[in-house]
């Protein structure tokens, strides 16, 4: 007999709701989290089902360790986006009441009612949430260093413009090794060549030492605005600090990195997606992380397609119908796929010929970029269904360059 189980999840606790085909309530309660709580939810569950695969269970999130048990325990889990959560919720009560019993039950309904409108999930496999994992803390990384490159580039306006004269990669390691020694004004005019030179050296420079040393030199020595003289030594305090941190980041990027690229290697698709046009290690590596390994989980190129949110939507009612971006979408996927756009550019002339049919105007670039990303999320679905190698006349076989006219 098929039941139907609601999840709401917490941090520690989650409270559960099972009922039958008729929608009838046989079971409510809430668990802790952790490994009892579940052994607790499989002794409930199996009181009322035969079988794991006649489990149906609706939970809001599938990246927690609870949503991966339940995958791994058989049950046949959907994972419902919170937004579409709320929209059911609306429909059930009018007055906007909330509760996590409620909810839970309004999860059970859904995946008795609506499973048919909500994907599966499917477990990947073990090597893809290694790579998912470390493609995202290499990502979370960069935009930490981000953050703090944006903090310095501001606190070096305010009391130090010729060093934005001198670097203009503020987590460059050139930039990072002058600061290091010389934070303020006053100390950076008093540097000599050679002091720079060393710097620069010990900052990993190999190549072209005197001649980078000279026009930061110059640079630095430059006239310009001075702050009072404690504001100045209290900057300089803190951008020295920020550099630091910044330097340390740019160590744990590359370490984090090489283990990422060594990951992915070992992937069965790296080969095939590192063919497809404008894909490095790294961008393919995201690529692949948020898309997932699992057989089956995208029915066709569309699917694809909208999970990746480079599909558009179209709104009609009556005579009105307007085609816009999808907003509600996985953010890393799309913007992993969006750069790729851009890498394949001049990477493949088959996308550049597509691109350059789908930019009419200067104010239309975003949207010719969004639909090449979505070509080619259809030619990596090809590519990965049929296990073949990216065939670029294949792929472009309607877009012919100019060196092919």
């Amino acid at each position: 007999m098929e039941v139907f189980l609601g999840v709401d999840w917490a941090e520690d606790h989650h409270d559960l709701h099972l009922q039958d085909a008729d929608g009838k309530q046989v079971a409510a309660r809430r668990i802790e989290d952790g490994l009892a709580g579940v052994q607790e939810l499989h002794a409930l569950v199996a009181e009322h089902a035969s079988s794991p695969e006649e489990v149906m269970v609706g939970i809001e999130t599938d990246h927690s360790l609870l949503a991966t048990a339940l995958i791994g325990a058989g049950y046949r889990v959907y994972a419902v986006n919170p937004l579409a959560v709320s929209r059911y919720r609306d429909r059930h009560h009018v007055s906007r009441a909330k509760s996590d019993k409620s909810d839970a039950k309004l999860l059970a309904d859904l995946v008795r009612t609506d499973r048919h409108n909500h994907r599966l999930a499917v477990a990947d496999s073990e090597l893809l949430e290694a790579i998912k994992v470390l493609a995202r803390g290499h990502q979370n990384l960069i935009w930490t260093r981000q953050r703090l490159t944006n903090q310095l580039r501001s606190a070096l306006r305010d009391y130090f413009p010729g060093a934005l004269a001198a670097f203009d990669d503020l987590d460059h390691p050139d930039t990072l090794a002058v600061l290091a020694i010389a934070p303020t004004p006053i100390q950076a005019r008093r540097l000599s060549r050679s002091q720079i030179a060393a710097a620069l050296k010990r900052g990993g420079r190999r190549r072209y030492l005197q001649t980078r040393a000279t026009e930061i030199q110059t640079a630095l020595r430059e006239p310009q605005l001075a702050a009072a003289p404690l504001v100045e030594d209290a900057y300089g305090a803190t951008v020295a600090a920020q550099a630091r941190l910044i330097a340390g980041l740019n160590d744990q990027i590359t370490a984090v990195e090489a283990s990422l690229s060594e990951r992915f290697n070992q992937h069965p698709d790296a080969e095939l997606l590192l063919r497809l046009p404008g894909l490095g290690v790294v961008l393919a590596a995201r690529v692949l992380a948020e898309f997932g390994d699992a057989p089956n989980r995208y029915a066709d190129a569309k699917a694809r397609r909208n999970y990746a949110g480079t599909a558009p939507i179209t709104r009609a009612s009556g005579t009105s119908e307007v085609v816009v971006a999808r907003l509600i979408r996985n953010r890393r996927l799309f913007d992993a796929c969006y750069q790729w756009a851009f890498c394949a550019l001049n990477a493949s002339p088959g996308a550049r010929a597509y691109y350059d049919a789908h930019d009419p105007g200067p104010k239309s670039g975003k949207t010719a970029r969004r639909k090449l990303a979505n070509k080619l999320v259809g030619i990596l679905h090809g590519t990965l269904t049929h296990q073949q190698p990216y065939n670029p006349d294949l792929a472009w076989a309607h877009w012919p360059t100019a060196d092919a006219a």
